[in-house]
């Protein structure tokens, strides 16, 4: 059975195009990634809910929307599992983890965002998942972010990232079509429209994707809206995202679908087989 296949029979929403380059679905990711073949993910990029918003458990369990946005009129979608502490969010991190490793192929990237607060956790977890720690990017949100006269802007983010093993350069494996990546991304927020809180630019998303082969597949286990799966597709990679929560699902459905749709320079875009159960 495919993947689809097999999240189906469970019960769970499914969206996939025909040739299941692209898989959508709507459930715990624990429960999915013991079902991707083994071996077959090129790359893992990712932006999980690392709980940065507040220094105390009171603070953390507020909605995502006042954590993150307080002075924003529009009301967003809350999120799922972003009121873990440093501990817990670390064992949890290492399980999901370690799943993906198992799916990963050898010199396969992991590259995940966190905050300030999260970082030494993070670099922790992806470690005691398995993953070959690698180093860690910047994103620098620039001077628009969170100004407080008499302190530090909070203006970046990281991406810690890691890899299954040896990576390609070590062992005299071919790079063909991977770029140097930079170590610093500078991409503003302002401006930016968001479907979800926690939404990161597709610009940035897109860069980030470049690290996996052309036309491997690419991962993420907490997709919200769906840019990862976005910025694979318009790069040419397979993909495969999971949303535990139906809203965000639903929207990232519907930016892949209209990414699909685009049209293309070259070639019609692949068929899209639209099955929600």
């Amino acid at each position: 059975m495919t993947l689809a296949e097999q999240c189906r029979a469970r019960g769970w929403p499914v969206w996939a195009t025909e040739d299941e380059s692209v898989v959508l679905v709507c459930a715990d990711c624990l429960d999915v990634l013991s079902l991707i073949e083994a071996g077959s993910v090129g790359a893992v990029v990712t932006d999980p809910p690392y709980s940065s918003g507040g220094a105390f458990r009171s603070d953390r369990n507020q909605s995502p929307s006042v954590k993150y946005t307080p002075n924003v009129q529009r009301a967003y979608a809350a999120f799922s599992g972003d009121n873990r502490d440093q501990r817990a969010y670390g064992y949890w991190c290492s399980l999901w983890l370690a799943g993906l490793l198992r799916a990963s192929r050898i010199g396969a990237t992991c590259s995940m965002f966190t905050d300030w607060r999260q970082l030494p956790t993070t670099t922790d977890a992806m470690q005691a998942g398995g993953w070959v720690w690698r180093g860690i990017a910047v994103w620098n949100k620039t001077e628009a972010a969170r100004p407080a006269k008499g302190r530090f802007r909070n203006q970046c983010e990281y991406i810690v990232w890691g890899s299954c093993g040896a990576l390609g350069t070590e062992v005299g494996t071919s790079t063909d079509g991977i770029p140097c990546l930079p170590g610093l991304w500078t991409v503003p927020t302002a401006g930016m429209e968001k479907e979800h809180v926690a939404e990161k630019p597709e610009s940035l998303l897109e860069g980030l994707v470049e690290i996996c082969p052309p036309g491997g597949l690419v991962v993420d286990p907490f997709m919200g809206s769906g840019t990862t799966i976005v910025a694979a597709v318009r790069l040419g990679r397979r993909a495969i995202g999971v949303e535990i929560d139906r809203k965000y699902f639903d929207i990232a459905v519907k930016r892949v679908e209209a990414e699909l749709n685009r049209a293309p320079l070259f070639e019609p875009p692949p068929a899209i087989q639209k099955k929600l159960i």
